[in-house]
């Protein structure tokens, strides 16, 4: 009796955890994460403020009704590993690909979320725009950002791309693809294989 209370309280405590996780959908039909930065869409600005905290900028574009954004929050972005990386180093700001709320690119032109996804050459969702650590106003979102990922990917794509990122690797001789492909190696190598193939 003592053991099937025990192992109740521990199915009710994941479960318990993976709610508090999961992602909500919003007014406007996009999937939110409560480690979703809300901002005023002033990439400047938001950009200087992932700085004052030690993190990385990253924008996010999906729209409503999109399977792969929701594949995304409901298995990638419901991983505590994924979670808790991204949340530690990155700020991260959700845009909709259709969406009307006024947007101020790196270049000081005032745009909609929709106009600037025409502007930055954003054609599927999820897309991932990873900001560099400084930007000088010169270029916009697009010129100045160090990766981008377009499309849904699996955990271990994903969570790589993100730490690519952080640890600068676009600086290094290591393309994201190299870097991707040694890192899938040492899990299979570790017996972690569970994310060799996405």
């Amino acid at each position: 009796m003592m053991i099937k209370a025990a192992r109740l309280i521990l199915v009710l405590a994941l479960i318990g955890s993976q709610s508090a996780t999961a992602a909500t959908l919003g007014d406007d039909g996009l999937h939110k994460q409560e480690w979703f930065s809300l901002t005023f869409r002033d990439v400047a600005e938001d950009l200087a403020e992932a700085n004052a905290d030690g993190k990385r900028l990253a924008i996010v574009f999906e729209q409503a009704g999109c399977i792969y954004c929701s594949k995304m929050h409901e298995t990638v972005l419901a991983d505590p590993d994924v979670v808790r990386y991204i949340s530690e180093h990155y700020k991260v700001v959700q845009y909709n690909l259709y969406g009307d709320e006024e947007v101020i690119d790196l270049d000081g032109e005032v745009l909609t979320e929709k106009t600037a996804a025409a502007k930055w050459g954003i054609m599927f969702t999820p897309t991932w725009l990873f900001m560099p650590e400084e930007a000088d106003g010169s270029v916009d979102v697009a010129q100045a950002a160090v990766g981008t990922m377009p499309g849904a990917f699996g955990k271990g794509t994903f969570l790589d791309l993100f730490t690519w990122v952080q640890e600068k690797g676009y600086d290094g001789d290591e393309a994201f693809q190299r870097y991707h492909a040694r890192r899938i190696a040492e899990r299979q190598a570790a017996g972690n294989s569970d994310d060799a193939l996405d």
